[in-house]
């Protein structure tokens, strides 16, 4: 019965062997393993540790004759100048292409004081304010309540030049018209 047992299980008395060779395959491939705490020792035998060749004073010597990130010392005249050249052409194409303005969308919600507040002439006034960098667009108005009636109004401004506080400011100041700005909706573009 033990016999039995043992014909069909798959035991590796000899894995050894197959460790060695596939040790060989890749030392032929890429050179023998530096160092013997890499290589697998077999139980069933001992391995003797790699020789480690020296390198003679000679050979060290021409290692350190290799420059290999150049100096600034062997950087000629010719190289500089076109570097230079190159730099100069890059900042005249720079300077050529248009810069990018950073823009935003603002939907503001501009509150009148009371129902019989003229909204024509409320719009009038928030569209006379002219700002560099301010354009105004669409415009909407809106029930709030009990017959009042706010002025919702699209604009779009440059952030460099125009600032959401200095908008409300400057609307603001038609008193007899306006109660409050606010803003519904701000978005970069």
């Amino acid at each position: 019965m033990a016999t039995n047992f043992l014909v069909h299980e798959k035991i590796w008395f000899d894995k050894f062997k197959y460790d060695d060779a596939e040790r060989k395959f890749y030392e032929q491939m890429n050179g023998p393993v530096a160092g013997a705490s890499c290589q697998h020792v077999s139980p069933m035998r001992q391995m003797e540790p790699p020789t480690k060749k020296m390198a003679t004073p000679a050979e060290d010597d021409e290692d350190n004759d290799i420059d290999l990130f150049g100096s600034d010392e062997e950087e000629d005249k010719e190289a500089a100048r076109l570097r230079e050249e190159r730099l100069k052409q890059y900042a005249e194409k720079k300077a050529k292409k248009p810069s990018l303005v950073a823009k935003s969308s603002i939907l503001l919600d501009v509150k009148p004081w009371d129902d019989e507040t003229d909204m024509a002439k409320l719009e009038a006034c928030v569209r006379s304010v002219q700002l560099d960098g301010l354009l105004w667009g669409g415009s909407k108005l809106v029930p709030v309540g009990y017959g009042i009636r706010k002025l919702q109004i699209q604009c779009v401004v440059e952030d460099d030049k125009v600032g959401t506080d200095l908008l409300e400011e400057e609307i603001t100041k038609f008193e007899e018209h306006v109660q409050s700005v606010d803003i519904a909706a701000f978005n970069k573009i």
